[in-house]
């Protein structure tokens, strides 16, 4: 157990700017992508060991909770890839490149990336929680 709080207390303690900062995410969106993954595993399986359960759990699904849940694994899956793909580059590529500055600048870089490919996703995710939980007619319904 002591090694969890040395590990928990170095991740949060380090102040390493945006090198930190992407290290955190990349650890805790990849951690998002895997539970995701793990219940749909479940999920799926209940077809055919619980065909009840899993009309249980697509009604679960449907909860405006699990709808802003799923806004924010696709914000996981965004900035894990994009991320990935950035660590890749630096690594396979560039390694000479790889400095302070230019982690700092990728990293923002990235971020921004992962935003812009998210938000129209984010919208038209919250258009549906609120036209389909709420009867709330947005952008035209």
């Amino acid at each position: 157990m002591s090694t969890l709080k040395t590990t928990l207390t170095g991740y949060a303690g380090y102040r390493g700017r945006e090198g930190h900062w992407a290290f955190l995410l990349h650890r805790i969106t990849g951690l998002g992508v895997v539970l995701f993954l793990t219940i749909h595993i479940v999920d799926i399986a209940f077809v055919y060991f619980q065909p009840a359960l899993f009309l249980d759990a697509l009604a679960l699904y449907q909860t405006t909770l699990f709808g802003i849940g799923e806004i924010a694994l696709i914000f996981c899956v965004f900035f894990h890839g994009v991320n990935g793909l950035r660590i890749a580059y630096f690594d396979m590529f560039k390694p000479g490149l790889w400095s302070i500055e230019m982690q700092r600048k990728t990293t923002r870089t990235t971020l921004i990336i992962a935003i812009i490919l998210w938000l129209p996703a984010a919208v038209w995710m919250v258009r549906n929680i609120l036209l389909h939980n709420y009867g709330i007619v947005l952008f035209g319904g």
